[in-house]
C-alpha cells in the first residue's frame, strides 16, 4: 500500500516554497491534460490469485520494475500477504524477476528474490516499537550496483525516515548503505522528499523528483553526483537561484497533488510519469532535459469515480495508482505497471482488489 506521510522536520531539512501566488519561480505550472489521441490497452493482471499466489503473494501492489546489471527485469513490491489483504505472511519489500523481452506479450515472472516464495528483500519484524512497515519508492541501476530508496512507516502512512539500500548481485541479497533522512543523528528528513524517483543522467548526475507520501503536495528536484547517491547531504535541491545546498529551500518542478512518481530517460529525453490526484489520473509529462519544464500533462490511466465505472480494457480505472515505466519501454511503445486498491464494501460485499496491472500506451510521441 502507499499512502500519506507525516511533515517531518530536522537540522538540514529540505523546505519547498512557492514563488509568488503561490507558483513556482522558474518553472511554469504544468499545462492541463492535452488531447493528444492515446491508444491504451491493459496486457494483464500481473499479480492476484492464480498468477503470484505460487510466490506467497497473492496480494501486492506497486511493482516498481528495474533492469538489472544481468540483463533481467525486477520489480519491486510493497505491502504483500499470501493471500489477501491484511492476511497471512505481512512482507515488505519483495520482487520478482522476469526475463520477458516483448512487453507486447505481457511480463511473465521467472522466479522470486527468496526462492519458490518471495521473500522479505531484508529482516524485520512488521509492528515493532519503531516502525511497521517499509515501502518502496523507487530503484535505480548504475553500473553492477541497484539502489532502492525506501520510506519507513509508523503507522502508515506516517514516514518516519527513509533510506537507501543496495544490491550487487543483481536483486539477490541487499545491504543498507548507510544513506538515511529523518532519523536521530541522520539529516532531516523533508515533507517533500519522503517520495522519490531517480533517473541517472549521462553527464555523471541522478536526478530526483519527490513529493510528499500522502499526496497532498507538489514536486520538488534534486540532483547528486553519482559517486555521492549514499551521501545524504550530497544532494542539491533545485532552488531559485539555481542548484543549492541540501537544506536550501526547493522550487516546485510541478505543482498540485502527486503521489507514485517515476522519471526515466527514454528515447532522447525524459519522461516523468505520476498519480496526479487533483485530476484523477495517472498523466506523463516529457522533458527534453531532467531540470527542464515539464511538457503538457497526458493522460495515460482514467481514474473513475466508482467500481461500476471500472473498465482496465479501456485505461479506465477505479482508485488506480502507480504508474511505473518498464525497461524496453519508448515513448511510443510505453509500458507502465499500475497498481489498485480496493476495500471490501456494501456495494461488492465479500471483495477486494489489491493487485498490480500491465497497461500498454501507444502514441505519446506522435
Amino acid at each position: 500500500m502507499t499512502g500519506g506521510g507525516a511533515l517531518l522536520g530536522g537540522v538540514g531539512a529540505v523546505q519547498a516554497v512557492a514563488g509568488p501566488s503561490g507558483s513556482p519561480a522558474r518553472r511554469k505550472v504544468a499545462a492541463p491534460a492535452s488531447a493528444k489521441a492515446l491508444n491504451v490497452s491493459l496486457v494483464k493482471d500481473l499479480t492476484g490469485p492464480g498468477i503470484t499466489d505460487r510466490f506467497g503473494m497473492a496480494a501486492t501492489d506497486l511493482g516498481v520494475p528495474a533492469r538489472t546489471p544481468d540483463g533481467r527485469l525486477l520489480f519491486v513490491f510493497g505491502d504483500t500477504w499470501e493471500d489477501q489483504p491484511f492476511g497471512a505472511d505481512w512482507r515488505a519489500p519483495v520482487a520478482l524477476y522476469s526475463e520477458t523481452t516483448d512487453l507486447a506479450q505481457g511480463i511473465e515472472f521467472s522466479g522470486a528474490v527468496g526462492g519458490d516464495r518471495a521473500r522479505q528483500l531484508w529482516q524485520y519484524d512488521h509492528g515493532n516499537p519503531e516502525f511497521d512497515t517499509v515501502l518502496p519508492g523507487d530503484v535505480l541501476t548504475i553500473g553492477d550496483t541497484m539502489y532502492l530508496h525506501v520510506a519507513v512507516q509508523k503507522p502508515y502512512p506516517t514516514v518516519v525516515w527513509t533510506e537507501i539500500w543496495k544490491s550487487t548481485d543483481s536483486g539477490a541479497t541487499w545491504e543498507h548503505t548507510g544513506c538515511r533522512w529523518g532519523k536521530d543523528g541522520d539529516p532531516g528528513l523533508s515533507p517533500h522528499f519522503q517520495m522519490v524517483t531517480w533517473g541517472q543522467g549521462d553527464n555523471g548526475y541522478v536526478y530526483c523528483w519527490s513529493t510528499k507520501f500522502d499526496g497532498t503536495e507538489s514536486v520538488i528536484m534534486h540532483r547528486v553526483r553519482e559517486d555521492q547517491i549514499t551521501n545524504p547531504t550530497a544532494y542539491e535541491p533545485w532552488t531559485e537561484a539555481g542548484w543549492g545546498s541540501w537544506g536550501d529551500p526547493a522550487k516546485f518542478v510541478l505543482t498540485g497533488r502527486y503521489r507514485e512518481l517515476c522519471l526515466r530517460p527514454i528515447d532522447g529525453k525524459w519522461l516523468f510519469t505520476g498519480l496526479d490526484l487533483g485530476g484523477g489520473r495517472i498523466v506523463a509529462h516529457i522533458l527534453d532535459v531532467p531540470d527542464g519544464t515539464p511538457g503538457p500533462g497526458h493522460t495515460l490511466i482514467q481514474g473513475v469515480p466508482n467500481w461500476s465505472e471500472n473498465d482496465p480494457d479501456s485505461g479506465r480505472v477505479a482508485q488506480p495508482y502507480g504508474g511505473y515505466v518498464i525497461p524496453g519501454s519508448t515513448l511510443n511503445d510505453l509500458h507502465i505497471t499500475v497498481s489498485q486498491w480496493e476495500n471490501p464494501d456494501d456495494q461488492v460485499p465479500d471483495s477486494w482488489s489489491y493487485h498490480v496491472m500491465q497497461f500498454r500506451v501507444q502514441g505519446l510521441a506522435g
